[in-house]
């Protein structure tokens, strides 16, 4: 239910034009000023670390939307995780995909034709979101980046309070869909913690409305608050629905919130040990996924860092698997580089050659081999599907690729009727 025009530019050209001076990093969970903004922006581009933020003064916000809108080497795309999935799975020419986001002129101008919107839908106004990318080696200052990724803020109040929720439940008895996908809930952490909650309650009660048959994914993004994150996983949101997708810095997010495995853990240093990644996949599904004893819906994770992916599902749900991490890959490898197939000459290999599957139970060992890419092992139940992505070397667009991966993923993953 999140959606909104992405202004994509280079973060250095936009603090240049907005004049403010390099500076040292910092960490802000809420940015409240430009010099908040320049701190946050230097302390993930030192770490090549993706994040995302909510800028509280809406005037101030205008002001650098405008400039940033306005630059000559900004370009403008759909943007927000639901409407970015749609737009991904509106380019399958037999699918019909239904929005509900604040949809403004400058956005439904860009959606494809496949993409349905409820006239309750529309809205006067665009909401923006300012995606300031970096490369590789990029400098700032004394700040340099060790990889390409990008800082996302925006002051978006309609998807920030989940406004279209209740318009897309309501839409789906007419619309009779296949699958629900669900995104935007990291977007409630611009609100106070009482509207939060309250918010969250009854989005859980619309989720609940979906009917059982229809399985639901939802799509988690970056997020700085522990404890609405616990209340997401534990009490609300993950026992409602069959599929999760997620990146690294969310899975370790995660795990810190409710006290899993690695969570003392501080950050990922180079790519995230696959060993670790599993432990803590295995333990989302045996806490929160579906046993006999426990009513959960949760049955499959897809995983997505940089360098592999890893599909994560409870025996007897998911079929096809094998397929969708590949296709989720050969997504990341083709949409980075923006080429309709895999162009050898601008990927390369980052993947682990050789990796542990777990570092809490005695781990099997595991060796790629290049003619068979996707690589399978079994723990209590539960299957992991593990590829490597042949990443982009020089990439065209980062924002949005967990989007697309996540949306391929589903499109070649078969559920078994329960």
């Amino acid at each position: 239910v999140n959606a909104c025009v992405d202004v994509v530019l280079s973060g250095v050209k936009l603090l240049e034009a907005l004049g403010l001076e390099p500076s040292e990093g910092k960490n802000h969970a809420v940015l409240n000023s430009g010099q908040e903004l320049r701190e946050a922006f230097a302390h993930f581009m030192e770490r090549g670390a993706a994040a995302e933020r909510f800028f509280s003064d809406a005037e101030a916000f205008q002001a650098i939307a405008r400039t940033a809108s306005e630059h000559p080497a900004a370009q403008l795309y759909v943007g927000g995780n639901a409407a970015l999935i749609g737009q991904k799975l509106a380019t399958n020419p037999d699918l019909k995909i239904l929005l509900c986001g604040p949809v403004g002129p400058k956005l439904h101008e860009l959606l494809d034709e496949n993409v349905v919107v409820p006239p309750e839908s529309m809205q006067e106004r665009d909401e923006f979101h300012l995606i300031l990318e970096y490369q590789a080696g990029e400098q700032w200052g004394r700040v340099r980046a060790p990889a390409a990724n990008r800082f996302i803020f925006s002051h978006d109040l309609s998807n920030g309070a989940l406004n279209m929720l209740e318009v897309f439940v309501s839409s789906l008895d007419e619309f009779q869909p296949d699958l629900v996908v669900l995104s935007g809930l990291h977007m409630m952490e611009g609100q106070s913690k009482e509207m939060r909650q309250r918010r969250l309650m009854e989005a859980v009660a619309s989720i609940s409305d979906i009917p059982t048959n229809i399985p639901i994914h939802l799509e988690l993004a970056s997020m700085t608050d522990q404890d609405f994150m616990s209340n997401i996983m534990h009490q609300q949101v993950f026992p409602l629905v069959n599929s999760i997708g997620l990146n690294e810095q969310e899975l370790l997010f995660l795990t810190q919130s409710a006290s899993g495995p690695h969570a003392s853990l501080a950050s990922w240093s180079g790519i995230p040990d696959v060993g670790v990644v599993s432990d803590i996949l295995f333990w989302i599904l045996k806490e929160h996924g579906k046993t006999a004893e426990r009513a959960s819906d949760l049955t499959r994770i897809h995983f997505h860092t940089l360098a592999y992916h890893i599909l994560v599902t409870v025996d007897g749900h998911w079929g096809n698997q094998a397929a969708a991490v590949a296709a989720g890959a050969r997504a990341a490898g083709t949409q980075a580089c923006a080429t309709d197939t895999i162009d050898t000459s601008k990927v390369f290999l980052k993947a682990p050659l050789e990796f542990v599957t777990s570092h809490t139970e005695a781990p099997s060992k595991i060796s790629l081999n290049p003619d068979e890419p996707v690589v399978h092992w079994h723990r209590e139940g539960i299957s992991f599907h593990f590829t490597p992505v042949l990443v982009c070397k020089d990439p065209v667009r980062t924002v949005g690729l967990g989007d697309a991966i996540s949306a391929e993923g589903l499109l070649y993953s078969e559920v078994y009727p329960q």
